[in-house]
C-alpha cells in the first residue's frame, strides 16, 4: 500500500488525507504588543493555531490581561441577565440583526451597563406597582366578602330582635331574658366591646390557622371565612394562589397580640376594614379607583419593559458573539508570555505545515491594519516533543473519525483506522443486520435526516435525537450496506423473492410440494447473487444457513485480523522501527495464518471442491495428532506435509515474537550511550517524527526486566487473542441467525396468522403488531445490538494489532468554536 501524502499547497482546503494525520509544527510568533489584539483575533477567524501556555505557573490573577478578562466576564454577566428577562417576558433574540452591533467593547461595555440599570429600574417599579395593585386586590376582596358578614350578621340580629319582640307577653315565661334593655344598659363600664381583624389567608392553610386560632385563645374567638372564587396574586411572593377571607372577633389585646403574631406565621395579609356600610362602599370606590389607574400605569410599564428587550433581543446574539470572542482572545493573550522589554508578546503553538502560508498572511494583515511599524516574526522551531493529531475531515468523515476516537486519538502520524472504517464498520453491521426491508426503512429514516440537515442543525435538539443526527452518515452507509446483505441474504423481513433469476431448483413430482429440498432436482443455472429462494422454509435451511454464516464470519475475521496486522507493518515503516517488523509483524502474521489463515483456505477449498470433510476433525488433529493420515478430510494433495510446516512455524514463531526484541532493544541502547557521544542532526522533514526507540527510555537507564515483561506480555495476549478474537468474530454469525428467526417469527406469527382469521378486524390489530414489533425489536434494539457488536469487533479484534491511540487532539484556537459553547 502507497503512503498517501498531503500537499502542502491548495489555498484553505488541501487535498484531505484520513490515513495519517497532518504534518504539524511547533511554531513561534513574536508579536508587537500594540497589534496583539487584533493579531489574535484574525488567528481566531482562520482557526489552524494551537497556542501552548507559557504563562503555566502564573494563577489567572497574575496574568497581563486579567484585568480584561474581568470586564468581558462582567458583560456576559449582563448579557445573562438580559438573556433570563427576554426568555420571561417569552422575547427571541434575533438571529440576523438588521442594525450594526458595536465592535468596541468600551461602548459595548458603556451600553450595557445603561441598558442593565434601565431594566433594573424598570423592573423594581414594576415590582412594586405589581405589589400594590395585588395588595388593593386583595383589599377589595376583603371589603366585599367582610361586607358580606357584617351585612349577613346585621340582617340576623334585626330578624331575631324581632321575633323576641313579638314572643314578649304580659307574662313571664322560661325563654324571658332576666335583664332588660334598660337594666343591661344601666352600667355602660361593664359592657364587653368585640374587635375584629380581616384578611386573606392561603387557603391550604386556612384549618391550620383555625385550629392554631383556637388553641391559642382557648376558644375565645369568633372566626369567619369565606373562600374566593379564583386565585389570586400574593403581594408578598408574586405567586398565584388560591386564598380565604376571614374575619376574626376577639376580646382584649392580650388575644389581639396573638392573632397579630398567628396571622404573620402563617402568610396572612390584613388589611383595615370600617363596620359602617357608608364607609365601605366609600372605600370600595377609591380602591376600585386606584385599581384602574394602577392597571394603565402597570400596562404602560410592561410595554416600555417590553419594548426595551426587544431592542436589546435584535443585537442580542451579535453581543453575545463579540464578549465571547473578546473574552477567548484575552484568554490567548494571557497564554503568551511578555517580552523583557514589555513591548513584545511571544507566543508558542501547533500548526499544520499546510497552514504556513494562511498564518502568514494573517500576521501581515493584523499589522497593516492596526497600523504597526513593526510587523510580526514568525519561525518554526525544532522540537522532540510529540505534536498534536489533525485530521481534516468533513461532515461525511467526521461521524466515523469520532468511532475510532471515542476508543484513543491516534498517535501522531499513525495509521487511522478510520480509513477502513467507513467501509468495514457499516459492512460488519449489516452482516448481522442483513434484511433488505429493514434496509429500506434505515435508508428512508436517514434520508429524512439528510435532506433536513440545514434546519436540523440550526436547532437545539436532545441528546438522542442529536446523537443520531450526528451519525447520519454513519446510519446512511449502514443502510446501504444492509440492503446489499440483505440481498445476499435474499430476506425482505424474512421473506424471499426470486429478484435476480427464478431457483435453480424444481420439484421432481408433485409430491414434493411441499417447502422441502427432497424431491426437487437442479433444472437451471446455479441463482447468480445471493441465497436461493428455495432454500427459505426448507428442512435444511437452518444447517445450511448456519454453515454460511458461520465459515463466513471466520473468513471475515481472519482477513480483518490480517489487515490490522499489516497497518502494524506500515507504522513500523513509516516510524522507521526495524525490530518491529523483524520481531513483532513477521511472526504475527506467520502464527496467525498458519493456524487460522490456514483454516480459512480449507473452508474456501471445501466450498470450490464440495468436498465432505469435516474441518472441525482437520483442526483438532492437526494440533493431537499431527503425524496421522487424513483419509476423507483430505482436500489437497500434500495436505499433512504442509499442516506440520505450518504448525512448527506456529510454535516458532511464539519465541520469535518474546525472545529477540528485549536483546535487540538493549543492543541499540548501548550502542547509543556507550558507542557514540553524539548523534547526527535530523533533518528538518524528520525534526518532528516521534522517535518511537527512544521514547520509552530516552537517557534513563534501560531496565532490561521491565522491557522483557513487557514483551512477554504482548506475546502472551497475541497468542491468546488469536484464537479469542477469532472466536469473536462468531457473533456476526450468532446475530444474523437471530435477527433472521426474530424477523421469521413476526412475519409468521403475527401476519401470517392474522391473516388466517380472514377477519378485518384481527388483521388489522395483526398489522399494528408486526409494525410496532418490527420498528421496536428490529429496527431499535436490533439495529442498537448490531451497532455495538461492530464496534466491539473494530476496538478489540482490529485496532489492537497495530493502533496505539495515546495521541492528543489537535485543538485550535478558533471562534467557530465558540458557538456551541456555554459561559
Amino acid at each position: 500500500m502507497a503512503e498517501l501524502q498531503s500537499g502542502g499547497g491548495g489555498g484553505c482546503c488541501p487535498p484531505m488525507d484520513l490515513f495519517r494525520s497532518e504534518p504539524m509544527q511547533l511554531v513561534q510568533i513574536i508579536i508587537p504588543i500594540e497589534s496583539a489584539h487584533l493579531t489574535v483575533s484574525y488567528l481566531g477567524e482562520l482557526g489552524l493555531l494551537q497556542f501552548k501556555d507559557l504563562n503555566s505557573e502564573k494563577s489567572p490573577f497574575q496574568r497581563t490581561y486579567a484585568a480584561q478578562i474581568k470586564k468581558c466576564a462582567e458583560m456576559a454577566r449582563k448579557l445573562r441577565f438580559f438573556k433570563e428577562q427576554m426568555l420571561k417576558a417569552g422575547i427571541l433574540s434575533s438571529v440576523k440583526s438588521t442594525t450594526r452591533a458595536d465592535n468596541n467593547t468600551d461602548d459595548l461595555e458603556v451600553k450595557l451597563g445603561d441598558l442593565e440599570a434601565e431594566l433594573v429600574e424598570i423592573n423594581a417599579n414594576g415590582d412594586k406597582l405589581q405589589r400594590a395593585h395585588s395588595e388593593l386586590v386583595e383589599y377589595k376582596l376583603v371589603l366585599q366578602k367582610a361586607g358580606e358578614f357584617f351585612s349577613s350578621a346585621l340582617t340576623s340580629a334585626a330578624a331575631q330582635q324581632r321575633e323576641m319582640e313579638s314572643q314578649q307577653t304580659g307574662e313571664m315565661t322560661i325563654e324571658t331574658p332576666l335583664l332588660t334593655d334598660k337594666e343591661m344598659s344601666a352600667d355602660p363600664s361593664k359592657q364587653i366591646k368585640l374587635g375584629f381583624i380581616a384578611g386573606l389567608v392561603p387557603r391550604e392553610k386556612s384549618m391550620s390557622f383555625e385550629r392554631m386560632l383556637f388553641r391559642a385563645t382557648r376558644g375565645n374567638v369568633f372566626l369567619r371565612q369565606a373562600v374566593v372564587d379564583e386565585p389570586v396574586v400574593d403581594p408578598v411572593s408574586g405567586e398565584k394562589m388560591e386564598k380565604n377571607v376571614f374575619v376574626v372577633f376577639y376580646s382584649g389585646e392580650r388575644a389581639k397580640n396573638k392573632i397579630l403574631k398567628i396571622c404573620d406565621a402563617f402568610g396572612a395579609n390584613r388589611y383595615p376594614f370600617n363596620e359602617e356600610f357608608d364607609k365601605q362602599a366609600q372605600a370600595i370606590s377609591e380602591v376600585s379607583g386606584r385599581l384602574s389607574e394602577l392597571k394603565t400605569t402597570l400596562d404602560a410599564g410592561l410595554l416600555h419593559r417590553g419594548n426595551l428587550l426587544q431592542t436589546i433581543g435584535d443585537q442580542f446574539e451579535q453581543w453575545n458573539l463579540l464578549v465571547k470572542k473578546e473574552k477567548s482572545i484575552y484568554h490567548t493573550l494571557n497564554m503568551l508570555s511578555l517580552d523583557v522589554t514589555k513591548k513584545c508578546l511571544v507566543g508558542e503553538g501547533w500548526s499544520p505545515v499546510f497552514a504556513t502560508k494562511q498564518i502568514q498572511d494573517a500576521l501581515e494583515r493584523a499589522a497593516f491594519d492596526s497600523n504597526s511599524q513593526v510587523g510580526a516574526i514568525f519561525q518554526v522551531l525544532h522540537t522532540k516533543e510529540s505534536p498534536p493529531t489533525y485530521f481534516r475531515t468533513n461532515k461525511f468523515t467526521s461521524a466515523f473519525q469520532e468511532i475510532v476516537d471515542a476508543y484513543g486519538v491516534a498517535k501522531y502520524r499513525e495509521a487511522n483506522p478510520g480509513v477502513f472504517t467507513i467501509v468495514t464498520f457499516p459492512f460488519l453491521f449489516a452482516v448481522m443486520f442483513g434484511d433488505w426491508g429493514h434496509g429500506i426503512c434505515l435508508l428512508l429514516g436517514t434520508l429524512v435526516l439528510i435532506v433536513r440537515e440545514k434546519k436540523l442543525a440550526s436547532q437545539k435538539l436532545d441528546d438522542i435525537t442529536d446523537m443520531t443526527f450526528g451519525g447520519r452518515y454513519v446510519i446512511l452507509m449502514m443502510a446501504l450496506f444492509s440492503i446489499y446483505t440483505g440481498l445476499i441474504y435474499n430476506e425482505f423481513f424474512s421473506v424471499p423473492f426470486e429478484i435476480f433469476s427464478h431457483s435453480a431448483y424444481a420439484c421432481r413430482d408433485l409430491s414434493c410440494s411441499e417447502a422441502t429440498t427432497v424431491g426437487l432436482i437442479k433444472v437451471r443455472d446455479t441463482y447468480p447473487f445471493g441465497v436461493d429462494p428455495v432454500w427459505h422454509g426448507s428442512r435444511s435451511e437452518l444447517p445450511f444457513l448456519n454453515s454460511l454464516k458461520m465459515k463466513m464470519s471466520i473468513l471475515l475475521g481472519v482477513a480483518q485480523m490480517n489487515l490490522g496486522i499489516i497497518l502494524s507493518y506500515f507504522n513500523a515503516t513509516f516510524f522507521r522501527i526495524g525490530v518491529n517488523i523483524w520481531c513483532q509483524f513477521i511472526p504475527q502474521i506467520i502464527f496467525l495464518n498458519s493456524l487460522f489463515g490456514y483454516l480459512s483456505l480449507l473452508i474456501i477449498l471445501k466450498w470450490i471442491t464440495g468436498s465432505q470433510a469435516d474441518l472441525y476433525h482437520v483442526m483438532i488433529y492437526m494440533f493431537l495428532s499431527p503425524t496421522d493420515e487424513l483419509g476423507d478430510n483430505q482436500l489437497f494433495p500434500g495436505q499433512k506435509t504442509a499442516q506440520l510446516v505450518l504448525l512448527l512455524l506456529a510454535f516458532v514463531s511464539v519465541p520469535w515474537m518474546l525472545l529477540p526484541k528485549p536483546f535487540i532493544l538493549k543492543m541499540q541502547h548501548q550502542d547509543r550511550h556507550q558507542g557514540q557521544s553524539y548523534e547526527a542532526l535530523q533533518s528538518t522533514d524528520e525534526s518532528l517524527q516521534p522517535d518511537t526507540n527512544h521514547d520509552s527510555h530516552g537517557h534513563e537507564e534501560f531496565e532490561f526486566s521491565e522491557v522483557f515483561v513487557h514483551q512477554m506480555i504482548h506475546t502472551i495476549e497475541f497468542v491468546l487473542g488469536a484464537v479469542s478474537n477469532t472466536a469473536s468474530y462468531l457473533r456476526l454469525w450468532a446475530l444474523s441467525l437471530a435477527h433472521s428467526e426474530l424477523s421469521s417469527v413476526f412475519y409468521e406469527k403475527v401476519l401470517l396468522l392474522a391473516w388466517g382469521y380472514n377477519n378485518i378486524l384481527i388483521l388489522i390489530v395483526g398489522i399494528i403488531v408486526f409494525i410496532f414489533a418490527t420498528v421496536g425489536v428490529l429496527l431499535v434494539m436490533e439495529t442498537l445490538s448490531a451497532f455495538l457488536h461492530a464496534l466491539r469487533l473494530h476496538w478489540v479484534e482490529f485496532q489492537n494489532k497495530f493502533y496505539e491511540g495515546d495521541g492528543y487532539k489537535f485543538s485550535p484556537f478558533s471562534f467557530a468554536l465558540l458557538d456551541d459553547e456555554d459561559e
